[in-house]
């Protein structure tokens, strides 16, 4: 049957198709139909699709092209509009209820840390001792340069310490208040995330206490040996010491922050190793700002780990992405 001649189809679609295969075209418009009624109730991020055209395989048959491709988000995107299976849907509380619990976690941090200053204060002569014991061979003496120096100074070891000591209670009352509103894939990364952040930076203070303090320090006293005698302020020295194990300790964390972008498929392994040349630069200026002396020896000590770290977080950045490849 020539459908051209009913008047049915324009001139430019004459085709001669068989009977059987009219209703074809009727078929085709209902599956589409249905496919857009689908992905209208999908999620905002899974919405985006893409419906080729039908072309004719012959005069007697027709087929679509090819199916619905969907666009696969990306891991930020997913992290910003998430699956609504994998939100939790077994916890719900007013706005009121969260700001309570907020306080009260808030409070229990804060008289954690009350309670650490106060117990560290009772100790801190000997947390003094401990902090001269880097240059206790050396000779140094350290005096008291102004009425209350050295009580102020044993009031900011305590609370140095106190806080140190105070960390693991304030990081569960913060990972408690935030976990029910998480993924089942924010939970499973939060953990490891906050564990080797946590072994990682105790490491950086453990490496500055042991080696890079002791070096920095004896440099100085080498330098100085015959032409002057060592007395130095216990308050300025302090601010030394602490200045010096904060910055280790912070600068430790440079394999999470990689591994943190590297699941949110923001950089992958290939951009960081290719990246060396400008961290060699960038690890070397930034130990100049995080060390507090000026001299270069302390400043190789903390940028050759540096270094070393950043090539580590992209080796772990580089495992983590196999499964995803072999997937």
């Amino acid at each position: 049957m020539n459908i051209a001649a009913t008047g049915l189809w324009p001139a430019c679609c004459q085709v001669r198709v068989s009977a059987r295969s009219v209703s074809a075209p009727v078929r085709r418009g209902r599956q589409s139909t249905l496919s857009r009624r689908y992905l209208s109730r999908q999620p905002r991020h899974q919405q985006h699709a893409r419906v080729t055209p039908c072309r004719a395989k012959s005069d007697d048959d027709w087929a679509p092209t090819g199916l619905v491709e969907r666009e696969q988000p990306s891991k930020l995107q997913a992290m910003l509009n998430p699956n609504p299976s994998e939100l939790p849907d077994d916890f719900s509380m007013p706005l009121w209820d969260h700001l309570e619990e907020l306080r009260e976690r808030i409070l229990l941090g804060l008289l954690a840390a009350l309670v650490a200053i106060l117990v560290c204060f009772c100790f801190s002569k000997e947390l003094v001792v401990f902090l001269e014991a880097p240059v206790a061979m050396k000779g140094v003496r350290f005096l008291q340069l102004s009425p209350g120096e050295f009580f102020f100074t044993t009031f900011k070891v305590a609370g140095y310490s106190g806080l140190l000591l105070a960390t693991p209670t304030i990081l569960y009352q913060i990972i408690s208040y935030i976990v029910p509103g998480l993924t089942a894939s924010e939970k499973r990364l939060l953990a490891p995330v906050m564990f080797g952040s946590s072994i990682l930076f105790f490491t950086g203070i453990l490496f500055a206490y042991e080696i890079l303090t002791p070096a920095a320090l004896n440099f100085f006293v080498d330098y100085s040996d015959g032409a002057v005698e060592s007395l130095w302020s216990i308050d300025q020295y302090f601010e030394f010491v602490v200045v010096l194990l904060l910055s280790a300790g912070l600068s430790f964390q440079v394999p999470v922050i990689q591994i943190l972008l590297g699941q949110f498929g923001l950089v992958t392994s290939k951009q960081f190793f290719a990246q060396w040349r400008y961290v060699v630069v960038g690890a070397t200026a930034a130990a100049a700002v995080l060390t507090p002396s000026t001299d270069p020896f302390t400043q190789t000590l903390l940028a050759v780990p540096l270094i070393g770290l950043y090539m580590g977080g992209a080796v772990a950045v580089k495992f983590l992405e196999k499964p995803t490849e072999t997937a």
